[in-house]
């Protein structure tokens, strides 16, 4: 379950909670950098069965050309109705933006 760096727990938890909040007949698509281990984990262990038809999966981009080539075909968000033209980067950018906002919500403590 786990990979180099990265734990998959970690997603099965946040899928989980997020199918628990939202209607069972929802379909949601997932775009990470280890999707395709996950999807084969999913499958290989039959985690969260009555939602494997609801999950569309998909590498970000920028991450899936250092992926297998099998790997590129399935997941590559450009190669799935679902996605459009999303690169699926978007959350990555925001976070980039936020980091302007960092130095100064430092608190400083009496030792600093």
């Amino acid at each position: 379950m786990c990979t180099a760096g990265k734990k998959q727990f970690y997603a099965f938890a946040l899928i989980v909670a997020l199918f628990k909040e939202l209607l069972e007949w929802w379909t949601v698509g997932i775009l990470y950098d280890i999707v395709c281990q996950i999807h084969q984990s999913l499958l290989k262990w039959n985690f969260m069965p009555k939602w494997h038809s609801h999950i569309v999966f998909g590498v970000s981009v920028f991450h899936a050309y250092g992926h297998q080539w099998m790997c590129q075909l399935w997941y590559h968000p450009q190669k799935s109705e679902i996605w459009g033209l999303s690169d699926g980067e978007g959350c990555e950018r925001f976070w980039s933006e936020l980091q302007r906002l960092i130095p100064s919500l430092w608190v400083m403590g009496y030792h600093q």
